[in-house]
């Protein structure tokens, strides 16, 4: 890693806490709140491929876990890791990895607009709403003990904000991509 990837990775853990400043949204029929956090991952793995995009929320999880109150709420500390939702956390980590790995293979700087655009959402749904979802209704169903079915069933709920969050990640992957690349091209 040279002082630009390192400055970049930085830059979306920092994207990624201040979007957890934003306060949440609660839905009266839910008892977990909607955060903008996933976002985040989302647009680290779009903007800066798999592994620079991976390292971003790896980053904010070690400041979690040395206690820093970086999660939305100024919620931080090992407590975390105790919850009931830690499987969202970790997730984090291959969400953007896999979107990342999405982003470089299916949204080229040859293309024309909307199939990029397309590419950078597509990227974004596969892997920060499937694979964060398997991390963290896995963990809800298996870790938390809740069950597969009620924790699947509880999630859907959260999918069409986490598809709107998945197009937003693709227009700003489009935007970053027609004004300054950062993605890394694969063959």
């Amino acid at each position: 890693m040279n002082t630009r990837d390192l400055v970049l990775v930085s830059l979306f853990a920092a994207i990624i806490v201040a979007l957890g400043l934003i306060p949440p949204i609660t839905l009266g029929f839910i008892p977990v709140p909607i955060t903008l956090q996933s976002l985040g991952v989302m647009l680290a793995g779009v903007m800066l491929g798999a592994k620079r995009g991976a390292l971003a929320p790896l980053l904010v999880i070690l400041l979690v876990a040395i206690g820093l109150p970086v999660l939305s709420g100024g919620r931080g500390g090992l407590a975390v890791f105790a919850g009931p939702t830690v499987g969202f956390l970790i997730g984090w980590v291959p969400a953007a990895y896999v979107t990342g790995l999405f982003a470089e293979r299916f949204a080229r700087p040859t293309m024309a607009a909307l199939p990029q655009t397309l590419g950078f959402f597509a990227a974004a749904a596969i892997g920060g709403v499937v694979v964060l979802y398997l991390f963290g209704i896995g963990y809800l169903a298996f870790g938390a003990g809740l069950g597969f079915q009620k924790a699947f069933l509880g999630s859907m709920a959260f999918i069409p904000g986490d598809l709107l969050k998945a197009a937003v990640a693709g227009l700003a992957g489009r935007a970053v991509m027609v004004g300054y690349p950062l993605l890394p091209q694969r063959a």
